[in-house]
């Protein structure tokens, strides 16, 4: 994984690894007890087979587990139905025809595997006509580079405002970017999936992730007490997540300048600046005349794009008028494909890269070529998903937690506490947030009221684990995306690589965001308009 110094790569920010990272305290430093553990953990997980293997093998793990549990006779009863929810035995004979009509199905609703392919148009365009690489070093010469990091990570968090977007455009990014600076681009998709992934479930702006959740809460709450659901809103923990994006952001910077950099080392391979000064960085007149154009051709479609949104009747717009809930957040995939596709297209006319169409296909070619790798991964990380579900595992491993939780009889910061380990350690087996609250809130949410803990802090605690432990679980379906992105530029890199570098984000973040909430909980503060911590 770690690169050998190169002298000839251009310095990263101040608290990047220089060249001179064979010296004695960097020695020390990467030999540290934590980094030994982490390159124990790497070691370890290299050792199993190529991940597109590996997902075969869990797949067919799956089948057999679901085999000797149904024997078992193992069963819950859903919270959500009422009714009881055995194993689903995959070697039935129900079981292996489903598996045989599914497996076409099981990889085209791979959840990564349209929004992927279809974001690669927009921004294989940008990148083969030389408009990222070009708005890149025009970046490079024009921001401090101790905020880089920073900018990325932030970025990330924010980017749950677009839903899953950010996980497919931010991790290839940053890897250019860290790469353009001389840095290791694994560094830099690290601190886009950290953002992304583990800071999902913060931000500035309220998203479609407070529905999705907030409507859950509110509908356990009313099980129990129905008057005070009806005072719940969907912005119950708004000041909350303002604190917490703030937080992850300088943690997650942190995590990446004194841990994972360290770590990795400098980029020995190929970028898009290498062996470059700062004289040579200089954008030329064609290139400048290209960024203008394209960025007048930008505010163009974002203009056209508005239209269909901002005024009242406008449709693309939800029901009363609503933005959030609406089918303009439903179809960012397609907003994101044309904010790329038409800038990058532009540009490409000015600059000559693009001459006809020929050009045009012969662009997008290259682009989806490169994506060969992602689609075989693509097909059995599916199958092992969709064999998961089926077998009702998931379901099965929540509700038996849950129960659990409940038969202790702890109160206060212990329960919480508690809580916010099951649930992170649940996450590593069921990946959609959405549908792991909808199995748990019914059942936690009016266990925690009776215990004097508050819906909309039950909801904050939950948001804390399922973000943080997302990074390092293979269930999480972008998962292999990232894998695919990282194998990009180091062949070698697997699931015991991904873990050993994500590793410090999530016990950072689980460490902090569990303090802050802890800190919260003690000073007995409003997570909302109207929020309160307790419940009396």
């Amino acid at each position: 994984m770690s690169q050998t110094p190169d002298s000839s790569v251009p310095d990263g920010d101040d608290l990047t690894p220089s060249t001179e990272q064979t010296s004695a305290a960097e020695k020390k430093r990467r030999h540290g007890i934590f980094q030994r553990f982490l390159d124990g953990v790497e070691y370890a997980g290299n050792k199993l087979p190529h991940p597109v293997t590996l997902f075969a093998l869990l797949a067919l793990a799956v089948v057999l587990l679901s085999w000797v549990l149904s024997q078992a006779g193992l069963s819950v009863q859903d919270p959500l139905e009422g009714e009881e929810v055995e194993v689903y035995n995959l070697l039935s004979s129900s079981g292996i025809e489903w598996m045989f009509t599914s497996a076409v199905d099981n990889f085209i609703n791979f959840a990564p595997l349209g929004v992927v392919l279809a974001t690669m148009i927009g921004i294989g365009m940008a990148e083969q006509t030389g408009l990222i690489g070009t708005l890149l070093r025009s970046f490079i010469l024009s921001i401090p580079k101790f905020l880089v990091t920073f900018g990325i990570v932030f970025a990330g968090i924010m980017s749950s405002v677009a839903s899953d977007a950010g996980y497919v455009v931010l991790p290839p990014l940053a890897a250019i970017l860290f790469m353009a600076l001389g840095r290791h681009p694994l560094a830099g998709i690290a601190a886009a999936f950290a953002g992304v992934s583990a800071g999902f479930s913060a931000n500035l702006l309220l998203s479609g992730t407070d529905v999705m959740l907030g409507e859950l809460t509110i509908e356990a709450a009313a099980t129990l007490d129905p008057a005070y659901a009806e005072q719940m809103n969907l912005a119950m923990n708004y000041w909350f997540i303002i604190v917490s994006t703030a937080v992850l952001a300088i943690t997650g910077t942190l995590v990446s300048q004194f841990l994972v950099e360290p770590r990795l080392g400098a980029w020995k391979g190929e970028g898009v600046l290498r062996g470059q000064d700062s004289e040579t960085l200089t954008i030329t007149k064609v290139e400048k005349r290209g960024m203008l154009w394209a960025g007048a051709s930008l505010l163009v479609t974002v203009g056209l794009m508005m239209m269909l949104v901002v005024p009242e009747n406008a449709p693309l717009r939800g029901e009363d008028g609503a933005v959030i809930q609406s089918p303009f957040m439903s179809s960012l995939v397609v907003v994101i494909i044309v904010a790329f596709f038409v800038p990058g297209l532009v540009y490409g006319i000015v600059t000559k890269s693009v001459r006809n169409d020929t050009d045009v296909v012969d662009h997008l070619s290259r682009t989806l070529a490169g994506m060969a790798m992602f689609l075989v991964l693509a097909f059995t990380a599916g199958q092992f998903i969709a064999f998961f579900d089926q077998s009702n595992l998931g379901l099965i491993v929540s509700v038996l937690g849950a129960d659990w939780l409940e038969s202790i009889n702890l109160t206060g910061v212990p329960l919480v506490l508690l809580f916010i380990v099951f649930v992170g350690v649940v996450n590593l087996f069921v990946g959609s947030a959405s549908a792991k609250w909808a199995m748990l809130a019914p059942i936690m949410v009016p266990i925690m009221m009776q215990l004097g803990i508050s819906p909309e802090f039950t909801q904050a605690a939950y948001r804390v684990a399922d973000s943080s432990t997302n990074i390092l679980s293979p269930l999480m379906t972008y998962f292999a995306l990232v894998i695919a992105v990282a194998q990009k530029y180091d062949k070698r890199v697997g699931i015991g690589s991904l873990i050993s570098v994500m590793l410090p984000y999530s016990l950072a973040f689980m460490a902090v965001w569990t303090l802050m909430t802890m800190g919260w909980m003690g000073l007995d503060l409003p997570l909302g308009p109207n929020a309160p911590v307790f419940y009396d």
